[in-house]
C-alpha cells in the first residue's frame, strides 16, 4: 500500500506506470511500476493521482511509509488446505472400506458391521486431523525458530493487523486475530511475506500432547478399521448375529 503522502509523481509511459516516490534532497528516490495496464486507463489514473497530490514535502523518505501485504499464501495456509484434501481423500478411503465390509460380510448383522465400520473411521480421520494441526505446525515452528529470522510485528489501524520491517527495510503487514498490542514473528528470509506468529511455550506443550494423543487414537482407529474389514472377508466377523 502507498500512501498520498509517499508519492512525488506518478508517471506514463505507453502501458506501463511509474509511482515515483518522495525521497530526501540528494537522495535517488524510490520507483515501482505497474505493466502491462492499459495506456488510456494508465493515463486517467496518473492524471487524477497527480492533481490530488499534495504539495511536496521536504526530506521525507516515501519508500518508508509503503505498507507491503502479500495475497500469496503463507506455509500455513497451503499446510491447511493440503491436510483437508488429504482428510477427504481418508474418509473417500474409510466409505470405500465400509462399503467393502458390507459387501463382504453375510447375515443380519451386516449393514450394522458397516455402518459401525464407517463411524469409527470417521473418528479416527478427525483425531488423525486433529492430530496433524497439532503437531505438524508444531514442527515448522521449530524449524522456523532455529532458520527464520524474528522480530516483532506492532498492531496498527485497529485490532487484527499487524505490521513489521524485514531486513531489507520493507514494511510488511499480515492479520492476526490476537487482540496483544505486539507479537512475536518469525519470516522466512527467503520470503519475508511468509511470516508465522510463535506461540509461548505453555502453548507448544500443550499442541505437541495433545497432538500425539489425537495421532495415535487417530492412527489406531484405521488400524481396527482394516483390522474388522479383514475379519470380514475372511469369514470372521466382529458382529455375529
Amino acid at each position: 500500500m502507498i500512501p498520498f503522502r509517499a508519492i512525488a509523481r506518478v508517471h506514463v509511459e505507453a502501458r506501463e506506470v511509474t509511482v515515483e516516490l518522495s525521497a530526501p534532497a540528494g537522495a535517488e528516490p524510490s520507483v515501482h511500476r505497474i505493466e502491462e495496464v492499459s495506456a488510456a486507463a494508465a493515463a486517467a489514473f496518473a492524471d487524477a493521482v497527480n492533481v490530488l497530490l499534495p504539495a511536496p514535502v521536504e526530506d521525507v523518505d516515501g519508500s518508508a511509509l509503503v505498507e507491503v501485504r502479500t495475497f500469496t499464501r503463507t506455509w500455513l495456509q497451503r499446510f491447511r488446505r493440503t491436510l483437508g484434501r488429504v482428510l477427504l481423500g481418508c474418509l473417500g478411503g474409510v466409505l470405500a472400506l465400509s462399503v467393502t465390509n458390507a459387501v463382504a460380510g453375510d447375515g443380519p448383522t451386516t449393514v450394522t458391521g458397516a455402518l459401525f465400520v464407517a463411524a469409527l473411521g470417521a473418528l479416527a480421520v478427525v483425531g488423525i486431523g486433529l492430530g496433524a494441526v497439532c503437531v505438524v505446525p508444531w514442527l515448522h515452528e521449530t524449524r522456523r525458530r532455529r532458520y527464520g529470522v524474528t522480530v516483532i510485528a506492532e498492531q496498527a489501524d485497529g485490532q487484527g493487523t499487524y505490521r513489521y520491517t524485514d531486513g531489507s527495510g520493507t514494511v510488511r503487514a499480515f492479520s492476526h486475530p490476537s487482540p496483544a498490542p505486539s507479537l512475536q514473528a518469525c519470516y522466512d528470509p527467503r520470503d519475508p511475506s511468509d511470516v508465522l506468529v510463535l506461540q509461548d511455550r505453555s502453548s507448544r506443550l500443550i499442541d505437541i500432547a495433545l497432538g500425539s494423543c489425537f495421532l495415535l487414537a487417530g492412527l489406531g482407529g484405521i488400524a481396527a478399521v482394516v483390522g474388522l474389514v479383514a475379519m470380514t472377508i475372511l469369514g470372521r466377523p466382529l458382529l455375529q448375529p
